[in-house]
């Protein structure tokens, strides 16, 4: 089976589907489908919101893009590259997932290849996914269709490590298809493929690269918490010990987004499911969950110290994006500061060169603001480092200082240690 005679149908058109259907499209017809008549509308008047596709590369001639379920029906291979969140208690929230399945089921013919891109616990592919594809449309796993499963990993933002560039793990149902899927993705990614010998090691796979990240993080979060409290500079630590070659160089930060403070649950969820309870990991997330809320007690402290009156007391947070140098605004641990901040009686104005404030405030009933007004702020957070931040002089971030005697958490560190009253 040449998959060069294929049609392609990618569910989602966001930060994963939308540059997948773009690479695939250059060799490929490709149907680019979202349940979102907005989003389809936008791009295709050449508006891209998350930023990742330059409005040109939008004019394939191999992209269909539509909101119309009835065009799926011509697809052989089907890639879903829809979000996988968590609930309030931090389970699994699999309806878009399952929807997006559902919708599929009922649209495959006999011989048609299912691929999955988002990120879920082991098992969850052959066991939820293709249970749900053979109640609705009455075939059978590996008879009738075929699955496989290729986790996605976009990094939003990142225009160096593009879908491409970045080594694709995939996998299959059984050993043709595992086979088709690799050589699929081979035709796209020229970084080169790894053919996991199981879609539940490639799920696996997956989900603990994030969680990885997320100790580490956890770890230099909480280092970070320590030296505060013993008075060290934690960048400082962390450059001496650097120095050896063997040491794993990671920062303190805000974890949030659509991946790092997501995914590990997923893997803790079904851990407890089988029985154990996953302590290292867990106690790495409570660690990252927390650490807005610590950056916003440390503002209200040194606010104290100072004898600022904080029903009186305004505070700039520059940024708001969960990463520099992109729009995304999912899952901003950013919002935990805000609230705190805001339960004090502080007044709280954001300011985010890199976010539409409309579509920010129809998610968060804050104050986003298209400038930072000058000397009004008793305190200053530094929460992202975009590159519009890093270019400003210290005189500049000076001008919004209400006086002298304001104060300046540079969460990120990207000024001179001596500029700042806070660091993590």
């Amino acid at each position: 089976m040449n998959p060069l005679d294929k049609t392609i149908a990618i569910i989602g058109m966001g930060y994963v589907g939308l540059p997948l259907a773009i690479e695939f499209s250059k060799k490929f017809n490709v149907i680019g489908f979202d349940i979102s008549s907005e989003r389809i509308s936008s791009l295709l008047e050449g508006v891209d919101s998350t930023n990742e596709i330059n409005p040109s590369m939008l004019n394939s001639s191999n992209l269909v893009l539509t909101d119309n379920e009835e065009m799926l029906s011509s697809a052989d291979i089907y890639i879903v590259t829809v979000p996988t969140p968590i609930d309030l208690e931090k389970k699994p929230d699999l309806s878009p997932l399952l929807n997006a399945t559902r919708t599929i089921a009922k649209k495959i013919n006999k011989g048609n290849i299912i691929i999955y891109e988002s990120t879920v616990f082991p098992g969850c592919t052959e066991d939820i996914c293709a249970n749900e594809i053979e109640k609705i449309s009455g075939y059978k796993l590996n008879s009738d269709f075929f699955l496989g499963y290729s986790p996605e990993r976009i990094n939003p933002g990142d225009k160096k490590h593009t879908i491409d560039k970045i080594v694709k793990v995939t996998s299959g149902s059984n050993e043709d298809t595992a086979l088709f899927v690799d050589n699929l993705y081979r035709e796209i990614i020229t970084a080169g493929t790894y053919m996991a010998p199981s879609i539940k090691v490639a799920e696996a796979a997956k989900v603990i690269e994030n969680t990885q990240r997320d100790i580490n993080i956890a770890l230099v979060n909480e280092l970070s918490i320590i030296f505060n409290l013993l008075e060290i500079d934690t960048e400082e630590v962390l450059k001496a010990a650097s120095t050896k070659w063997n040491f794993l160089s990671f920062k303190p930060g805000l974890v949030g987004g659509h991946c790092i403070g997501v995914d590990p649950y997923y893997l803790t969820y079904k851990s407890q499911e089988l029985g154990h309870n996953p302590e290292v990991i867990l106690s790495g997330r409570r660690i990252n969950d927390e650490m807005g809320n610590y950056c916003a007690r440390e503002v209200i402290k040194k606010c104290d110290e100072k004898n600022f009156d904080l029903n009186n007391s305004s505070v700039l947070i520059m940024g708001f994006t969960f990463k520099e140098n992109c729009p995304d605004i999912r899952n901003t641990k950013i919002v935990d500061i805000v609230n705190t901040l805001q339960q004090s009686g502080i007044n709280v104005d954001i300011y985010d060169p890199w976010i539409n404030i409309e579509h920010a405030i129809s998610h968060y009933d804050f104050n986003f603001i298209p400038k930072p007004v000058e000397k009004k702020y008793d305190a200053i957070i530094i929460a992202t480092a975009h590159s519009e931040f890093k270019k400003m002089s210290e005189e500049e971030i000076n001008l919004f200082k209400k006086n002298d005697n304001s104060i300046i958490f540079d969460i990120k560190s990207i000024k001179n240690k001596e500029f700042s009253d806070l660091r993590l």
